[in-house]
């Protein structure tokens, strides 16, 4: 499969954790697309979900099978290969909206210290698309330039927690904030992130919405161990083969054991099957 990435950015991205992505991730046409969805989604998510706040949509796609339409092209997958190698599993997804003037702020973080043990090796890569503008004023994420080498630091509650995504932040003596970078990013362009890199944004006190979708993506020779989850999580295999005996979900069919689980998105789903019938 053909390379999106120059030699030049894999190096960049290997050193300092992250990469912009200046081009356009999808064809407008498809992007437009899965703008509208997005916002469809938005329209009814406060009442689907049982008022959660927007920032909170994780894993849509175990409930909204449309999503692997661009979880799973070539766009994508063509930017994450040069990456993580041929051999690629979808791990996740999840829509974080910042609604203008009241988004939550994401505490300082790496993904891995939330993930733990769940895979072997941790090498999942976030390609987060921006649907919105992801602007200073509104939000953007935030990154720390090369400190992906570690990916386990010690964390403490974070003051304010109605006002932040989630309840813990990396322990300040462990990072230096003064050498965050912003990712300004037009729609439709992305970052990419290693899922060690420490990470967070400030919150949305502007006029305009942000909104991203992170697509995470993990070498097919990962191990995952659901069983460390103690959950119903499923990963994918998106391209090419398996190469840790890993067990896959079927794109073609909703997690039902997700939704078992979690009856606030099986409502999304019986909503959704109603719009569309009426």
């Amino acid at each position: 499969m053909p390379s999106r990435l120059t030699p030049r950015q894999v190096d960049f991205f290997k050193t300092d954790g992250y990469l912009i992505f200046e081009d356009p991730v999808f064809p407008q046409p498809k992007f437009d697309a899965l703008k509208e969805h997005f916002d469809n989604k938005l329209e009814t998510w406060a009442e689907d979900s049982g008022g959660r706040s927007p920032e909170g949509m994780d894993v849509p796609h175990f409930a909204d099978l449309r999503l692997f339409d661009w979880l799973l092209d070539d766009c994508v997958l063509d930017i994450v290969e040069p990456l993580i190698g041929p051999d690629i599993a979808l791990w996740s997804s999840h829509f974080i909206c910042k609604p203008p003037g009241v988004g939550k702020r994401v505490p300082w973080h790496e993904d891995s210290a939330y993930w733990g043990k769940v895979l072997d090796p941790m090498e999942v890569v976030t390609i987060w698309l921006a649907i919105d503008p992801s602007t200073a004023e509104n939000g953007c994420m935030r990154v720390i330039p090369g400190s992906h080498v570690f990916g386990y630091s010690d964390y403490d509650p974070v003051a304010d927690p109605e006002k932040q995504v989630f309840g813990r932040e990396i322990k300040p003596e462990q990072m230096d904030e003064t050498k965050a970078v912003d990712l300004v990013l037009e729609p439709n362009q992305c970052s990419i992130h290693h899922a060690k890199m420490i990470h967070g944004s400030n919150p949305n006190k502007s006029e305009m919405r942000r909104c991203g979708y992170t697509m995470r993506y993990v070498p097919a020779s990962s191990k995952f161990q659901p069983e460390a989850m103690r959950s119903t999580h499923q990963i994918y295999l998106a391209r090419g083969m398996d190469r840790a005996g890993n067990n896959y979900g079927d794109s073609a069919l909703l997690n039902e054991a997700h939704l078992k689980q979690h009856p606030q998105f099986q409502r999304i789903v019986e909503r959704a099957v109603a719009r569309k019938g009426s």
